[in-house]
């Protein structure tokens, strides 16, 4: 490594460090106005809000940043099919969005949106500056372009020559004139700076997934386009007007144009992140390109790149033929706001994907916040009630209950780090853990035992225990239920606020003396689903997609990564029956089979196997089936798997059992 890239770093990790001690930048994807905002979309923004309110309340200067991404031909186009202007209908869409996030009470101090004249100044700097440190320059690009996915792909990962890989739609052979980022150049780079900071990319298997990209190699990375306007120009110091800057460079940039880059720049002291919130999706985009753009601006990178799963529900993939996309706002609007966000954080580990279901959610309801924290508060309302008038005093605690209380701050001691390191499911399972201490308190010393006995300063003691405990945990689980949070510390007479979180969760001090307000229950049972499930409507001409997907990683003939035996059990492979076989109309390539796979309908696999094997001779034999694939659409036909072949100058020949198994046999 050079002096120049050494000194670079230490510079980074001195920003780094001075940036996490005073303020806190946080930040989700800009979501693409394609469509309005889902589950998904809700998901990373109630992770961020909640990072945003904690790092508020333990005295952080913080800015939170979302957003819309609103540029590229994929928008031009659905503007024109809907006989719109572009920008009139990235007016509609962003402003679905930004709705939503103020109905959910998000914490933003900014949605940009990169239609922004101050984004699109700042994007032209950053073009000025890579151009002149001479990362940027011009040549013809020429390849498979899909403007559904905004991405282009070498022609092995094609289908049939011509179909995209990711949604199955017909690529288009772009040859034009075309600005590049030497992305080349910062491999090394790259590598270099996973290997000295193995935290930046969270969970820690995508980072794994990016390095094993990363040392594959690098291609230099087209930037700009010439067959579409909807976009931002060059710089006017460039004098080529005719190029527009392709969609990913100007959506990256947002994160620190929305701080003033190039313009103004009064918040860039923001920079660096602190966490960057994503999709899965769109890792590599945020891993590889917006690391290596910013490196070549010679700023800090953030923090943490964090990416999260996706959502089915009930098991299934959402889909509007199938009537079961989750609409974020009924689902607020039926089981409340907090809820629905305690929900969503609590039920997945972070990076895993997840799985919405009314009867999950209702267990969540019912269970962790109705039987432990609404009846918690609830018993401490009728003891305080019942035997000292509402009154509630903690001066005696440490004196009968110290070792509960020790028990208790031992837990809020490991919740932060938790936070910040993304395992909000575990943080919330950790903070749980005060409330069964409180409830096995009151079991044990039995307050009416107490009273019965005499002993009112102990029973008291207990009440002001339980009404400590209370505190604390509204405390630190205001930043995702916010709500929730205010009722209880009113009800407990005191403000959540960085006071508060420095008193009794840094300091370990208890309430003052307070008369305890009666409130109604925080969560009433629920006993039945709220919500009906939507009928199935007809697809749509061309269906929408949520996410942007990232090119597929080229297959290695050789020199593959090493993996643990736990990721290649993430994979299922099991053995199928072909119970159909079909050709494909206008295909060369593809059969369409269904598949006995041991479950209740055949899975429909789309295999390129024409070539090599007829319609007939598939029927009835037997095959190994990759089992836990997303589906996929090859040709405007859904396949879900693929199948094992082996493929060499000789030909391709299908990896079947030696022996007939039954359907669904698994196999590892």
């Amino acid at each position: 490594m050079s002096a120049k890239i050494t000194l670079q770093t230490h510079l980074f990790k001195e920003l780094r460090t001075m940036s996490c001690h005073k303020k806190s930048y946080i930040t989700t994807p800009i979501y693409y106005v394609n469509d309005i905002a889902h589950i998904g979309h809700a998901y990373t923004t109630i992770i961020a809000d909640t990072l945003a309110r904690y790092s508020r309340m333990s005295g952080l200067d913080t800015f939170f940043l979302t957003g819309t991404d609103e540029h590229g031909q994929k928008i031009e186009e659905a503007a024109k099919t809907r006989g719109k202007t572009t920008q009139d209908y990235a007016d509609e869409i962003s402003a679905t969005f930004k709705d939503l996030w103020d109905d959910f009470d998000i914490s933003y101090d900014k949605f940009i949106r990169t239609t922004d004249a101050d984004h699109m100044k700042g994007v032209q700097k950053a073009f000025s500056v890579m151009y002149e440190n001479g990362d940027i320059y011009k040549d013809t690009y020429k390849g498979h372009y899909c403007i559904s996915c905004e991405t282009f792909f070498p022609s092995i990962q094609l289908v049939d020559d011509e179909f995209c890989p990711e949604c199955g739609k017909s690529t288009t052979i772009v040859e034009e004139e075309s600005y590049f980022f030497r992305l080349s150049n910062y491999q090394d780079k790259l590598l270099q700076y996973y290997e000295d900071h193995p935290n930046f990319i969270l969970p820690k298997s995508k980072r794994n997934e990016v390095i094993r990209f990363v040392e594959g190699g690098l291609q230099d990375l087209s930037i700009t386009r010439t067959s579409f306007d909807w976009g931002v120009k060059l710089p006017a110091e460039i004098d080529d007007p005719k190029h527009v800057m392709y969609v990913w460079l100007d959506a990256l940039m947002n994160y620190v144009t929305g701080l003033g880059y190039g313009t103004d720049e009064a918040k860039m002291d923001y920079w660096p992140a602190r966490v960057q919130l994503i999709g899965k999706d769109i890792l590599r985009f945020h891993a590889i390109y917006w690391p290596a753009f910013l490196m070549s601006l010679d700023l800090p990178l953030p923090t943490h790149i964090a990416a999260h799963g996706w959502w089915t529900r009930d098991g299934e993939k959402m889909s509007k033929s199938k009537g079961n996309v989750v609409n974020p706002r009924e689902v607020a609007d039926a089981y409340g706001l907090d809820n629905f966000r305690y929900f969503m954080l609590r039920e997945v580990p972070f990076g895993g994907d997840g799985d919405f279901s009314q009867k999950a959610l209702i267990d969540r309801i019912n269970s962790d916040l109705g039987n432990d924290l609404g009846n918690l508060l609830n018993r401490l309302i009728g003891m305080s009630g019942k035997y000292f008038e509402g009154n509630v005093d903690s001066s005696h605690v440490a004196k009968y209950y110290q070792a509960e209380l020790d028990e208790v701050h031992a837990v809020l001691n490991t919740l932060e780090p938790l936070l910040f390191d993304m395992q909000i499911h575990r943080y919330l399972e950790e903070l749980w853990k005060p409330l069964t201490v409180a409830n096995k308190a009151i079991d044990k010393y039995q307050p009416w035992t107490l009273m019965k006995e005499g002993k009112e300063e102990e029973a008291m003691a207990l009440n002001g225990l339980i009404a400590a405990i209370l505190a604390k945990v509204s405390i630190m689980l205001s930043p995702v239920m916010p709500a929730v949070g205010k009722k209880i510390s009113e009800a407990l007479h005191f403000t959540i606020d960085n006071d508060s979180w420095n008193r009794m969760i840094k300091s370990s001090e208890l309430l003052a003396p307070f008369v305890l307000e009666k409130i109604d229950p925080l969560f009433p049972r629920i006993e039945a689903p709220l919500l009906e499930q939507a009928e199935p409507i007809d697809e749509t001409p061309k269906e929408k997609q949520e996410k942007k997907p990232e090119a597929k990683e080229a297959a290695k003939e050789e020199g593959v990564a090493l993996i643990g035996i736990d990721q290649f059990f993430q994979t299922s492979l099991k053995v199928g029956t072909v119970v159909k076989a079909e050709e494909v109309p206008k295909s060369k390539k593809l059969l369409l089979l269904q598949v006995d796979i041991g479950e209740e309908q055949p899975r429909q696999i789309v295999a390129g196997i024409k070539e090599w094997y007829s319609a007939e001779a598939m029927l009835n034999t037997q095959v190994c089936v990759v089992a836990n694939l997303k589906p996929a659409k090859l040709m405007g036909l859904k396949s879900e798997g693929m199948l094992l072949a082996a493929k060499d100058e000789n030909g391709l020949c299908m990896i079947r059992p030696e022996k007939p198994k039954t359907a669904g046999t698994p196999i590892g």
